[in-house]
């Protein structure tokens, strides 16, 4: 487990800087707004494909269409009709009206008997208190108490649509307003014992007993810095082809609407008529014109939200807090790394894109049926990217470059491999038949040629094995492997243990070793490394082995010391000294084993040297610093 997770840490640090760049850009881009448009859009289309519900039955909108205006023959409606249309409707008793037409000015005639039935105490009237972009606002009818009036005004997004309800906002004079909707839903839910006051998480938030009207904040869900002036809240709008009743002033008029729909129920009264444009955009609903529709049913499903939540538990829209949205996008965003690292071939991380993409979307439309709207346009766009896009390339031409590096280091094995064979081996062959049919004086001889084929076979298939094997192994020799997972110091005691044990010459002289072995683990040291580390104390214990002649102490030292780690290898062999080492240019002469210690001190950051012990031997060491971790270092 430990060898399969530094592999994969070993790949990921280079193949996923991409996949993190780009999970920072999209966060970047979220936080600047420049996805905002896509999370609205995705939140239009998801409200919009929801299952259609019931219809709510405790709203009647009363819709003043195209045949209404012609019958009246004029337009505006006439005070007379209008007064005529509100005295039908009480009647049935119902519990509140909301009459979303303007009315600050007369319009005769019958204004005086309209002004006698607007003074029912339970119809609401409308303004407007936010002034438009000519700075125009309109004012209530002027004989009506502040708690009949409520403001109409409408808060859309940059693109020009609706997804908002403004509850409550001051005007231009300072004075606190309320809105159409919020005094209708206060009156309905009065007269069933409910009474309104102040939000219990959030002291400025509206609550009707214990539901608690998630109040608008200017970065709440996908927006970045929207207009959160008043008291504002998302709208779960209703969805369905026919959300609520919808009835023609005539009807109403002729006394063919069935009372039940009236009675205790509130009552919108609206013009719902194309022509005279109280119409807003909207892609969350479903009508017979796309995007549009009209203001008296927008009021509707403002009430409606509250009234359901309140009533009937239907869920409100909500956020998480902005750490745990960041969490979920930068969660995909490793995900499509994964995907791209783990599904190289073309047309799995197109499936798996696929899967994922549509786990994704079903998971955000799931958790918005329960009232979540959490992000999906930047979670997406970052999955997509990162499984399709830079990631899945680089892990693609990582594992094609290491397979490359295998395939070329295999087809030099095999060259050197054919090249010994074909060569020192046959000779060697021929050197044995000679010799085993010389005189028995020889067989010492035969004996150590054949020890020589032996090694040379042993060290090719060793070579041709740890090339072919991608796992962390060292062969020391026929019989023994190491695990170079393990820490360093075992690593390095076991080379040593199994080195001095060789039947070299001058090992036999041996009296003293000395192994010192202490903590020196670098587990930023890559496989390679530790390889070349082993074979550099191999090979300057063997140099021992071989050229220390009358070589009686040996001292090995693997430690940490001053921030750095020190392999010194010291011996007193008699055959060179100080003097020898200087004057004797065959002693000195830089080998192949000399050329890979200062290839990898080079490598380390470090520095190999090969000195005079005095007054006999040599000191072989190889120090370098202790490697700080990098993300990057591959």
């Amino acid at each position: 487990m430990r060898k399969t997770l530094r592999q994969e840490w070993n790949v990921w640090r280079v193949g996923a800087l991409p996949g993190l760049a780009i999970i920072v850009l999209i966060t970047v881009g979220r936080l600047a707004g420049t996805l905002q448009y896509l999370e609205l859009i995705a939140l239009d289309y998801m409200l919009r494909f929801r299952p259609a519900e019931p219809t709510d039955e405790r709203i009647l909108i009363v819709g003043i269409n195209e045949a209404d205006i012609r019958q009246a023959q004029t337009y505006p409606i006439p005070d007379a009709q209008l007064a005529a249309l509100i005295r039908q409707v009480q009647q049935y008793q119902p519990a509140a009206i909301g009459l979303d037409i303007f009315r600050d000015l007369p319009v005769e005639p019958g204004h005086a008997e309209f002004v006698q039935v607007l003074r029912s105490s339970n119809l609401i009237a409308i303004e407007k208190v936010l002034p438009d972009t000519s700075g125009l606002t309109i004012n209530p009818p002027a004989y009506l108490p502040a708690e009949q009036i409520g403001f109409v005004d409408t808060v859309l997004d940059f693109d020009g649509y609706v997804r908002r309800n403004l509850l409550g906002t001051p005007n231009l004079q300072g004075e606190y307003k309320f809105s159409l909707t919020f005094r209708l839903a206060e009156k309905y839910l009065s007269q069933r014992g409910i009474p309104l006051s102040n939000g219990k998480r959030d002291p400025r938030a509206m609550r009707f007993g214990e539901i608690e009207l998630t109040r608008f904040t200017a970065n709440t869900g996908g927006y970045v810095g929207a207009d959160a002036n008043g008291n504002q809240v998302l709208i779960n709008f209703r969805s369905g082809y026919q959300p609520f009743r919808t009835v023609s002033m005539a009807q109403i008029l002729a006394g063919t609407v069935d009372a039940s729909w009236i009675r205790d129920r509130v009552v919108l009264i609206g013009v719902m008529s194309l022509s005279e444009k109280d119409i807003v955009n909207s892609r969350a609903l479903i009508g017979r014109n796309p995007n549009l529709v009209h203001g008296v049913e927008i009021q509707a499903h403002a009430l409606s939200q509250i009234l359901s939540g309140v009533l009937d538990g239907r869920p409100l829209l909500q956020v998480w807090p902005e750490g745990w949205e960041y969490a979920w996008i930068v969660l995909w965003g490793i995900l499509g790394i994964s995907l791209g690292r783990w599904l190289r071939a073309p047309f799995l991380i197109l499936l798996g894109l696929g899967v994922t993409g549509v786990v994704l979307i079903g998971l955000c439309y799931g958790l918005l049926l329960l009232g979540w709207w959490v992000p999906v346009a930047p979670a997406l766009l970052v999955l997509l990217a990162n499984g399709a896009g830079l990631t899945a390339a680089l892990f693609y031409r990582h594992e094609q470059n290491l397979k490359a590096r295998i395939q070329e280091r295999q087809l030099v094995i095999d060259q050197t491999f054919t090249a010994i064979h074909n060569g020192p081996l046959q000779t060697l062959a021929i050197l044995l038949r000679t010799v085993q049919d010389q005189e028995p004086s020889q067989q010492f001889l035969y004996g150590e040629l054949q020890k020589l084929n032996q090694e040379l076979r042993t060290v090719c298939e060793s070579v041709q094995q740890e090339a072919f094997s991608q796992e962390n192994r060292f062969r020391i020799s026929q019989e023994t492997t190491l695990d170079l997972d393990s820490p360093l110091r075992e690593i390095l005691y076991a080379v040593y243990s199994d080195t001095v044990r060789r039947d070299l010459p001058n090992f036999k002289t041996l009296r003293l070793k000395l192994p010192t072995f202490d903590q020196m683990d670098d587990p930023h040291l890559t496989i390679d490394q530790k390889k070349g580390l082993c074979r550099f104390l191999q090979e300057a214990l063997c140099n021992v082995g071989k050229h220390a002649q009358g070589v009686t102490r040996l001292e090995v030292i693997c430690k940490q010391e001053n921030g750095k780690n020190m392999i010194r290898v010291i011996d007193n062999g008699t055959a060179i000294d100080s003097t020898s080492m200087l004057e004797n240019p065959a002693l000195t002469a830089r080998g192949r084993g000399t050329e890979q210690a200062e290839s990898l001190a080079r490598q380390l950051g470090g520095r190999f040297q090969r000195r005079s012990n005095s007054p006999h031997g040599v000191i072989c060491e190889l120090i370098w610093p202790i490697a700080k971790p990098r993300f990057w270092r591959f």
